[in-house]
């Protein structure tokens, strides 16, 4: 018999296609927190001391989005990163967001690599 623990951090082969970050527990993690889980294919799991953000496939955080929840006047990676404590996938950094993505083909254009085999 499995408890709902074991069967939640089972071991398992098949890849999950999921990327996400961990956050602080603050008053701007929190924000940004409530920023990404409206978006589609990403949630957000408040804990005691941190905050999951979890999304399938690929999900953007958008300073401009982030920055107007916040009531700032800008938001860049430098906020960001002062908040993340730890991530999952593939991280991109633009200059107007942070993309994650599961798997590293999932950010070629951002990256400027071509999938094509070379012969």
């Amino acid at each position: 018999m499995t408890t709902g623990t074991q069967e939640r951090f089972k071991f398992e082969r098949a890849d999950s296609d999921m990327c996400g970050v961990t956050l602080q527990n603050s008053q701007t993690g929190s924000v940004i927190a409530q920023v990404m889980d409206a978006k589609p294919n990403v949630q957000a799991e408040y804990l005691p001391s941190m905050i999951r953000i979890d999304g399938r496939k690929r999900f953007e955080f958008n300073y401009d989005e982030i920055a107007e929840a916040l009531g700032e006047d800008e938001f860049d990676a430098s906020d960001l990163e002062e908040v993340i404590s730890t991530h999952y996938g593939r991280m991109v950094r633009t200059d107007d967001s942070t993309i994650m993505v599961a798997h590293p083909e999932d950010a070629a254009e951002e990256l400027g690599f071509d999938l094509k085999p070379v012969k």
